[in-house]
């Protein structure tokens, strides 16, 4: 049989040399999907790195989030260009238009694909944008880069889903936003909290109550703000643990920003042995009272005194204010105060009460 009868052969509604053109479209896609994807990223990356100069993301940074997606849509394209070489069964008559049925799926597909690669180029435009706010000393252009990058991924998620709607299935989309009635009236009951966190979430950026980097406290819970979204805030607590907050609770409810204080508080007990003289504990109380307020790192608000006779020991009452907001620092300086309180302690000739019981024994006659 000579080579083009062969090619000519006629399988399933198709012919050999279809089916060859189809498959060597596919093989095409899989095999260079790589090498377009990253010629592709390469001539997109230019363009931003001729605008953004030193300091721009490397070029392994811009492929660890653009390579996957590129590769995905190319192998879609490559699929939708073979199915065009093929014939299927199937018509407007019959129960199953098989043709169609594809058509529909690789739409979706390339729908997906084509998505997913504008989010990821969303969330590198994110990366270089923050990668700029960085050098700045205000938090608030970090703020308004994470609002307006997760704006950017949901209007891109419901123009993808109405594109598919109109599109592929050509839905009239208008008819169906003015059939939703009393449909629309439950999602819009049912989203209600939703709703409130989006609006919660312009009152945060608008007013400003925190920004990310402060440390807040709300409802018992406290932490470092990492990130401020449409729905909810994330935060990091000392403990070190991931916490999202709805932000409708964040503005509904009393919230201390720590952050703004002047000065962090610290307010402890130091128990003294009950053979402690008189004239030993005033001058403990002088020396560390003169400590506290000659502290570089303290105000004058600082306070030391002989407060109460405990069960075991003599309790002298410390309060100071330490000048930072850091919690590190913070720790350091009334570690460095502790220590000093040791040493006063020590050299008045006093020492540190822990409980203790005293037993008095009497022996009748």
């Amino acid at each position: 049989m000579p080579f083009q009868d062969y090619l000519d052969s006629t399988f399933w509604g198709n012919s050999v040399e279809n089916y060859l053109w189809a498959a060597g479209i596919i093989l095409v896609a899989l095999v260079f999907k790589r090498l377009i994807s990253k010629k592709l990223g390469q001539v997109v990356f230019k363009i931003f790195k001729r605008n953004k100069g030193d300091g721009f993301l490397n070029l392994d940074q811009f492929f660890d989030l653009m390579i996957k997606p590129i590769e995905l849509l190319i192998v879609f394209v490559g699929l939708a260009f073979a199915v065009k070489m093929l014939h299927f069964p199937g018509g407007e008559g019959d129960d199953v238009d098989i043709e169609r049925l594809v058509n529909i799926t690789l739409q979706i597909c390339l729908v997906v694909s084509v998505t997913w690669s504008i989010l990821r180029l969303i969330d590198f435009i994110g990366l270089v944008l923050m990668q700029q706010a960085e050098k700045t000393e205000s938090t608030t252009d970090d703020q308004i880069i994470q609002f307006v990058k997760e704006a950017l991924k949901i209007f891109t998620y419901i123009f993808a889903f109405l594109f598919t709607l109109g599109a592929v299935f050509q839905l009239n989309i208008g008819a169906m936003v003015a059939g939703l009635g009393i449909g629309g009236l439950a999602i819009a009951l049912a989203a209600q909290d939703t709703l409130q966190n989006v609006i919660a979430s312009f009152i945060i950026f608008f007013d400003k109550p925190f920004v990310v980097g402060d440390y807040i406290k709300v409802e018992g819970i406290s932490g470092v703000v990492e990130k401020i979204g449409f729905r909810s805030t994330r935060i990091r607590t000392l403990e070190k643990s991931f916490l999202t907050i709805p932000n409708n609770m964040l503005i509904s409810n009393v919230l201390d920003n720590m952050s703004l204080r002047t000065f962090r508080r610290s307010k402890f007990q130091v128990g003294l042995t009950y053979d402690t003289a008189i004239d030993q504990i005033k001058a403990i109380v002088k020396d560390v009272q003169a400590y506290i307020d000659e502290h570089e790192r303290t105000n004058q608000d600082g306070l030391v005194r002989f407060e109460e006779f405990g069960d075991s020991s003599l309790n002298l009452t410390i309060l100071l204010y330490v000048d930072t907001q850091n919690y590190d620092e913070y720790m350091m300086v009334v570690e460095d105060i502790n220590f000093r309180i040791m040493e006063i302690v020590k050299e008045h000739g006093s020492d540190f009460a822990f409980p203790s019981t005293t037993v008095y024994l009497h022996k009748e006659n």
